[in-house]
């Protein structure tokens, strides 16, 4: 009897051993596995730039029918170079040539109009940003023209394009023909083979214009959420990374996967914190947003239009509000920085004889040119 119960303690002893051994083997598997899974998660594509991004780049509204702006080579002088205590100083480095509606009823992207854009529509803006006298082609011209004055162009470096690329809106059927084929957007591959086509003239465009002051850089997904895009970006990524251009993104403030965009395959973005436009909106935000752009890694954006003028509503001190949180938290010497100026906001602050507006203006240029 007291065998059998030394033999029944030693069974027991035994099992008990071989169950913690299972057990440890099995968490450190799961432990091993957990770390390799990790370890796996790396961004879908490398995250390197094919060109320089630039310090900062300001949006360009052009190409929808709505739009009273006429981007010639005058209206681009303010955003090209500045007089700072008696010298010429060269102002943005980066142009954001973009458009989220053509003004007759079709929309680029998701949410702006009932219809979607259609291939007419995506090829005449294309065609809008490389006539003669406007957009890119007038921004050469202006550079041009700075270049022969008083300038330093010692330091001068061709300023940067990107070019925004439409969405091709889910589901949408009357986009249009491609190589003798209607495009359905409930199909991902048609989607893809109509970004690919929209590159492609985008690229041929430019090449054929002979821009010596100008380089195509990349281009900007519109949609400024992750919503339609999931299955899409990354193979939008994948073709724009094998022509050796970068691919934008600034998604608004908690947009559906700004925290996500390495793995959605953007490799230059900035974030909104969608300040400016609402009073209720605290200080606060801003903080917040600068820690967001940190944490996660993005670039950031500053916001204004026209309501920031002293003869509009007077909303400066909400520019100067994004200027002191960003001054505070080194933005301008870490990161690079996007400026959405609604229509024209830069030019008109440039030509106001108001003294807020003078000293706005002043300080807008300084941060950009140093």
């Amino acid at each position: 009897m007291k065998n059998i119960k030394g033999i029944s303690a030693f069974v027991i002893v035994l099992i008990c051993a071989l169950f913690t051994l299972v057990v440890c083997s099995s968490s450190n598997k799961i432990s091993d596995d957990e770390e390799l899974i990790f370890k796996k998660e790396n961004p879908p594509h490398e995250m390197k730039n094919y060109h320089e991004v630039p310090k900062n780049l300001v949006l360009i509204y052009d190409g929808g029918a709505h739009r009273s702006i006429q981007w010639n080579s005058e209206h681009f002088a303010p955003y090209v170079s500045t007089n700072i205590n008696g010298d010429e100083k060269w102002l943005f480095d980066g142009f954001l040539f973009l458009e989220i509606k053509d003004g007759q009823g079709r929309g680029f992207a998701s949410g702006y109009e009932k219809l979607p854009a259609r291939k007419i529509e995506w090829e005449n803006l294309l065609k809008n940003y490389f006539k003669e006298g406007n957009a890119i082609k007038a921004l050469n011209d202006q550079i041009e023209s700075v270049k022969k004055g008083s300038i330093n162009n010692k330091n001068f470096t061709k300023r940067k394009i990107v070019i925004s690329l439409p969405e091709p809106i889910p589901n949408q059927v009357d986009w249009g023909m491609l190589d003798g084929r209607p495009l359905r957007f409930s199909n991902k591959k048609d989607r893809l083979d109509a970004c690919k086509w929209y590159i492609n003239y985008a690229e041929e465009l430019f090449k054929n214009s002979n821009l010596e002051n100008v380089e195509l850089v990349g281009f900007y997904w519109l949609a400024e959420e992750a919503t339609n895009s999931r299955d899409l970006a990354l193979d939008v990524a994948n073709y724009i990374y094998s022509k050796k251009y970068d691919f934008y993104w600034i998604p608004y403030f908690n947009s559906d996967g700004y925290a996500e965009w390495n793995k959605l395959g953007f490799n230059v973005v900035y974030y909104q914190p969608n300040y400016f436009f609402n009073e209720s909106i605290p200080y606060e935000r801003l903080q917040e947003t600068c820690d967001r752009a940190q944490k996660f890694q993005m670039n950031l954006e500053i916001e204004f239009d026209e309501r920031a003028l002293k003869n509009n509503k007077d909303w400066g001190y909400r520019l100067r509000d994004y200027l002191d949180v960003f001054e505070k938290n080194s933005v301008f010497d870490s990161l690079k920085v996007a400026y959405y100026q609604g229509g024209d906001a830069f030019y008109q602050l440039s030509k106001s004889n108001e003294p807020s507006d003078i000293k706005l203006h002043q300080r807008l240029t300084e941060v950009i040119s140093r």
